[in-house]
């Protein structure tokens, strides 16, 4: 689980747009950039080379 406030000021590093919080994949989620984060041990890993892209389903949902 992600804190709140950490999520509130937390934004992709790709596009700087905010992120959602997927607690079923356990990763944060950017529409803009079309990237996913994990989340590792509580802690967002926000690096490029560690996300995954969204397929093109992700991105509509």
């Amino acid at each position: 689980m992600i804190d709140k406030k950490l999520l509130s000021i937390l934004v992709c590093p790709v596009s700087k747009a905010p992120l959602e919080y997927d607690q079923e994949k356990n990763e944060l989620v950017c529409k803009a950039s079309g990237m996913a984060y994990p989340v590792r041990d509580g802690i967002p890993v926000m690096l490029e080379s560690e996300a995954r892209q969204l397929s093109a389903d992700e991105k509509l949902a």
